[in-house]
């Protein structure tokens, strides 16, 4: 098993240091194997980024290690030159009345009686600075952060008809209900937009704002259950308390449990009427991966997704599902199949033992570990693909196999261009890029991940007549970065 050990920024530069690749120069001489063509004219969705959080206490886990190892894990996560460069954070919004290890505190832990009564609101600093999500923030943005999207499991246990933050229940107030204290979906909207303002107040704006996390969900931990009628009775609420505050944070919904589980959920919003006052819709991976695309003219974010099995750190060793060239194949293909404008896992970095995060973190040994999943993620963060880029059109045609290349393409504003390969493939596959423009004071830099890799940067290469052609090994990952002028 193929292990990557981070203990230091020496270590760090090692992992993402320029090592040679087998790069063919071509002039005048026709590759023999796939070409990929790219097509800029040909435009899909915009790109927003890709995602990570901390929530339930884990940016707790990052804030105590020692000052050395924090910095590598910050770095690992949202540099774009020595790490992966996600660039949207999702926080939780906490409704535990105490927070133990594993909860999430709520800003309004006590019931203040009617559901028209004045609440009493804690400060960010009265819940150790949200469990330290204000601090993961602030040093998110440092490393090029530029979202934040704070997103509850549940509304508190007093605005609920089961009377408990866990176990499902309903929002008191949407449709189906019947609660003795009366409607709390105006009260609910008041806590959200507290929220939000308390992070205003510490100099952190809130982009979008979630409600629910998995509503088809009766679990143990903080959840709250809904379909596309009940969403919708809320919704709106929510969108005009935002807008009473002057903020400009957009509302999302509704972060199902899996792909299919959302798609089933959004007509009932569409038939009442509500979808208008949404920014983003939002899905998790679970239950079921993102396929074909929803019908919505939203953006569409994937928000959530991990594996539980025992900790892997491997690329490739028999496809497993939590294996890096699995996760890379998924990330490519939520982009380039299910139009989503933002990839996400569901931890950064955590002490599970499991395949929830991204990067494994032992607080005991002060030991920072990165996964393969993180180097895949890496090809499509903030080092090759700036926000508000479009995913173009993209072809792999030619050679013999063809069927086992996946590819997709982004143009930034710069006019840079970049290009991800998967060679699922056992065999090294000369492939040819065309369609990117190229100046003469332009330039090209390529990036491998594999069992060897962890986004290795190629010699620069030239291109000759349109042409680009570059080694792009078996059970890799590789991308090209076309700057057409400097």
């Amino acid at each position: 098993m193929l292990t990557h050990i981070v203990t230091g920024a020496t270590v760090l530069a090692s992992l993402v240091s320029a090592l040679p690749q087998d790069v063919a120069v071509v002039s005048d001489v026709k590759a023999p194997g796939p070409v990929v063509k790219v097509s800029p004219a040909t435009k899909f969705q915009v790109y927003d980024g890709t995602l990570v959080s901390e929530a339930f206490q884990r940016s707790k886990e990052i804030y105590l290690l020692d000052p050395k190892q924090r910095d590598l894990t910050l770095d690992l996560l949202f540099s774009n030159v020595t790490g992966a460069g996600f660039t949207i954070l999702r926080n939780g919004i906490g409704s535990a009345q105490v927070a133990p290890w594993d909860q999430m505190p709520s800003i309004e832990p006590n019931d203040p009686g009617l559901n028209y009564s004045t609440p009493t609101y804690l400060t960010l600093a009265e819940i150790n600075g949200d469990d330290r999500q204000l601090w993961l923030a602030k040093q998110a943005i440092s490393r090029g952060v530029h979202t934040i999207y704070a997103d509850a499991w549940s509304a508190d246990y007093y605005m609920k008809n089961n009377s408990n933050q866990n176990y499902g229940g309903f929002l008191c107030g949407v449709t189906g209900t019947n609660c003795a204290t009366g409607d709390w979906r105006q009260a609910y909207a008041n806590k959200l937009v507290h929220y939000i303002q308390e992070y205003q107040n510490n100099g952190i704006t809130i982009d979008y704002v979630g409600f629910l996390n998995e509503p088809d969900e009766n679990v143990s931990y903080a959840s709250m259950l809904s379909n596309g009628q009940q969403a919708a009775d809320f919704i709106p609420i929510l969108f005009d308390t935002i807008q009473a505050a002057k903020l400009t944070t957009q509302v999302a919904c509704c972060d199902n449990d899996g792909w299919e589980a959302q798609r089933g959920l959004l007509p009932g919003i569409q038939a009442a009427g509500a979808e208008q006052y949404l920014g983003i819709v939002t899905s998790h991976g679970y239950s079921s991966p993102p396929g074909t695309p929803f019908n919505t003219t939203k953006r569409v974010w994937e928000t959530e997704w991990s594996t539980f099995d025992g900790l892997n750190y491997n690329w490739y060793v028999n496809g497993g599902q939590s294996e890096g060239l699995t996760w890379a194949n998924h990330v490519l293909s939520g982009y380039g199949i299910s139009n989503i404008s933002a990839m996400g896992y569901w931890w950064g970095a955590a002490n599970n033992t499991d395949n929830e995060a991204l990067i494994y973190v032992n607080n005991t040994n002060n030991v920072v570990t990165t996964t393969k999943r993180l180097w895949a993620f890496a090809h499509f963060g903030s080092r090759f693909i700036q926000r508000g880029a479009y995913r173009i059109g993209a072809t792999v045609t030619g050679g013999n196999a063809t069927s086992m290349l996946n590819t997709t393409a982004f143009a930034n504003a710069d006019g840079s261009i970049a290009v991800q390969i998967i060679n699922n493939g056992a065999q090294n596959e000369t492939v040819a890029l065309e369609g990117a423009p190229l100046t003469a004071s332009g330039y090209v830099e390529t990036f491998l991940t594999n069992n060897q890799n962890d986004l290795s940067m190629g010699h620069p290469i030239s291109q000759d007549k349109g042409r680009i052609v570059a080694n792009v090994p078996g059970k890799s990952l590789f991308s090209f970065l076309v700057v057409p002028s400097q």
